[in-house]
């Protein structure tokens, strides 16, 4: 296991700071709601970051936030914090940016950065066109057979990824799915390139596969979103703090087939979540019960911040969108939730969970577990 960095590793010095781990879920353009949290996090300056796990809007969070940590480290004197924030800024101007561009320049960008359907006018027809597949029987290798992958060259006009890869903290860990296996591949270090980025934010009924190192990967989502285990093993500090955007339940019945659509899209991206969430609640209570060796099993320590009803209030229409409007509002719903989860659960971090997670993410179905004689 690796040791706990020095509180104020990557940050300014000061006091000591409590660490925590990142865990940031993809979904779209309400990843400008993670970049709320995040720029809260960075501008409160209370916590240090030791690892960040990121899946498709997600992975872009994370690896915009590292990349302002790099250039801060590559200038030494540089205040990290503030870069992150820049950085953050950069990239979510640029996508606000993107929508400002007239609509027919800007639909094949707001369709790969979001999902499918829901989007109006020419974005709409675009998105149609690319996912005729549903009725036609056609794929990417036909519709878009140049797989013409417009974020690329956004990405590396915003991201030093040579950069990221001499960072010593925090620690980036990006999610892919092995078409292959189905199994999440977790890229960091010298293997987090722009093409993982890109691999973790492939929607296969869009783009082709991206080829990294001769296998194939989509969309990190299918297998974690975002992906817990890469944080659990490969960071010391117990504390994880989930920035979740896709709600796990909704009571209303999805009817039409854009709500139909959205409601599977949701299923589906939170299955890996649910999953890891099941074997982080089982540990825990065989730790809990004596029934595990607490120096071999990390007992974690869950936080979460969500917008709750006021995010899902926001249509799954909007996540395909990069209107200046809807990024900012996002954006400032964000700072308004990690100011309040700091204000309620600060004094948490390092002491106990705030996430009920049998409540929250998991059934009836949990297997029972005895105490044994002893145990604390």
């Amino acid at each position: 296991m690796t040791s706990v960095p020095s509180p104020s590793a990557g940050l300014a010095t000061g006091l000591p700071r409590p660490v925590i781990n990142l865990a940031l879920q993809g979904g779209g353009s309400h990843g400008a709601f993670t970049w709320g949290v995040l720029d809260v996090l960075l501008q409160d300056g209370r916590v240090a970051i030791e690892g960040i796990s990121g899946t498709s809007a997600g992975a872009m969070n994370a690896v915009a936030l590292a990349h302002g940590f790099a250039q801060a480290h590559d200038k030494r004197k540089a205040d990290p914090r503030e870069a992150a924030r820049a950085a953050l800024a950069s990239f979510w101007e640029g996508i606000v940016q993107m929508g400002a561009l007239s609509e027919a320049q800007r639909a094949p960008f707001e369709v790969l950065f979001g999902q499918i359907g829901g989007v109006a006018s020419a974005t709409q027809t675009w998105s149609n066109a690319m996912t005729s597949f549903w009725t036609s029987a056609m794929s990417p290798y036909q519709s878009n057979p140049f797989d013409i992958n417009p974020l690329r060259q956004f990405l590396e006009s915003q991201i030093d990824f040579e950069g990221l890869a001499r960072l010593p903290a925090p620690k980036v860990f990006v999610v892919a799915t092995r078409v292959s296996t189905g199994k999440a591949e977790v890229f960091s270090g010298k293997r987090l390139t722009a093409d993982a980025v890109l691999a973790s934010a492939c929607l296969p009924m869009l783009f082709k596969a991206v080829e990294i190192e001769g296998d194939h990967f989509w969309d990190g989502g299918y297998s974690g979103n975002p992906a817990i285990h890469p944080l659990i093993y490969n960071c010391a500090s117990r504390d994880i703090v989930l920035v979740q955007i896709n709600p796990i339940k909704r009571d209303a019945l999805p009817t039409d087939s854009a709500q139909i659509m959205n409601r599977i899209n949701e299923v589906t991206f939170n299955a890996g979540l649910i999953a890891e969430m099941r074997a982080i609640d089982f540990v825990k209570r065989l730790l809990a019960a004596g029934k595990l060796d607490p120096a071999h099993y990390k007992d974690v320590l869950l936080h979460r911040i969500d917008g709750g009803e006021e995010l899902e209030a926001f249509s799954a229409a909007t996540k395909a969108s990069t209107s200046a409007k809807l990024i900012h509002s996002l954006r400032d719903l964000g700072q308004a939730h990690a100011r309040v989860w700091l204000g309620r659960h600060f004094n948490s971090i390092g002491v106990t969970c705030t996430v009920n997670i049998e409540r929250d993410y998991l059934d009836d179905m949990r297997v029972p577990v005895t105490r044994t004689p002893g145990a604390a």
